[in-house]
């Protein structure tokens, strides 16, 4: 037979204290006499007493739950270093995360957002995915902020905090043409995706801004590494391949590279330039030896943890924070003379 749960009543009957008295004695603010404390948290202890923390939350109208939405979590490999820094992070600051993941044939997380919200989470943290402009309202009325991570929603009370993807763009196209490359194509992700456009954005401009106008924009199918391996073929098994490519995501230079290197026989970086964007552990092992924008991860969830940390009444509301990225030059590319 299952044995029944102790409760809080329980635990007050053994103490001889109220059933309040307990709960607030597993809060350190209360006023809780010391010894008092001590005698309920020993025989919670003898009794394998564990307090229900979502019904304690519930009663302050907060949580310290934080909802972390992700979409493709197994396709892209920049993701799970993100949820990995932001969890340890959010229960360095006494939180916990609650995770969902959206499935890649979905485009919006819309469909999944009510019923995030009906778990009383305090924030929303979301990546690689973006939410309607109705769902980020209703959230923000209810009082549970939504961040975004590397996805901007201008005009909505969404918070964003994002690598600056337009001057990452422009950082690659500077370099690239200050090593002397002729034919240079970008070659893209989700075509709808927020950070595709801007990082493309950002490249295109800088090279329209120093008379460069031999540029090709290939449309990636996905940000995967087949994605990156079916663009190489693509564009390099032809009779008048580009010089240089620059990925949308790291995940679909490692693609190509590979293709490009062991299928194709071009030789990287004599023949050809690949720089990715993300700087995902894996870009940085010897056999892919990636140039590449790191983001600043680490910047990004301090940046997050500040906003999460506002006092009551002080909610973000539509604020963006942008934080720079770093080339980070390694082998897959040409170096400028003189770097």
């Amino acid at each position: 037979m299952v044995k029944k749960p102790v409760t809080s009543i329980d635990v007050a009957k053994a103490a001889g204290v109220s059933q309040p008295t307990v709960s607030r004695a597993y809060d350190e603010n209360s006023s809780v006499a010391p010894a008092t404390r001590a005698r309920i948290l020993e025989v919670a202890k003898e009794l394998s007493y564990n307090p229900n923390v979502i019904a304690r939350g519930l009663s302050k109208q907060k949580t310290d739950i934080i909802g972390i939405v992700m979409a493709n979590l197994t396709v892209s490999l920049f993701y799970p270093e993100v949820l990995e820094k932001f969890t340890t992070r959010l229960q360095q600051m006494g939180k916990q995360v609650l995770l969902f993941t959206v499935s890649a044939e979905h485009s919006s997380v819309d469909e999944i957002l009510p019923r995030v919200l009906g778990y009383q989470v305090d924030a929303l943290i979301i990546t690689s995915t973006m939410p309607g402009s109705e769902i980020i309202e209703e959230s923000t009325r209810v009082g549970r902020p939504i961040i975004l991570i590397n996805r901007l929603a201008p005009g909505t009370s969404a918070n964003a905090v994002c690598c600056d993807n337009v001057d990452g763009g422009r950082i690659v196209a500077d370099f690239l043409l200050d090593a002397g490359h002729k034919k240079i194509t970008y070659l893209a992700g989700v075509e709808y995706s927020s950070t595709n456009s801007m990082r493309e954005q950002g490249f295109t401009r800088r090279l329209r801004e120093r008379g460069f106008t031999n540029v090709s924009l290939e449309q990636g199918d996905y940000y995967s590494y087949d994605s990156g391996c079916e663009a190489a073929r693509r564009l390099l098994d032809t009779d008048d391949p580009p010089d240089a490519i620059f990925c949308a995501a790291d995940i679909l230079a490692l693609g190509l590279l590979d293709t490009a290197k062991y299928e194709l026989g071009i030789k990287v970086p004599e023949d050809l330039s690949v720089i990715g964007f993300d700087d995902i552990p894996v870009a940085r092992m010897p056999a892919f030896d990636l140039t590449t924008i790191r983001q600043p991860v680490d910047e990004m969830v301090e940046a997050v943890a500040e906003l999460l940390s506002r006092p009551d009444g002080e909610s973000p509301i539509g604020e963006t924070i942008l934080l720079p990225g770093e080339l980070m030059i390694r082998g897959s590319a040409k170096v400028p003379s003189g770097d």
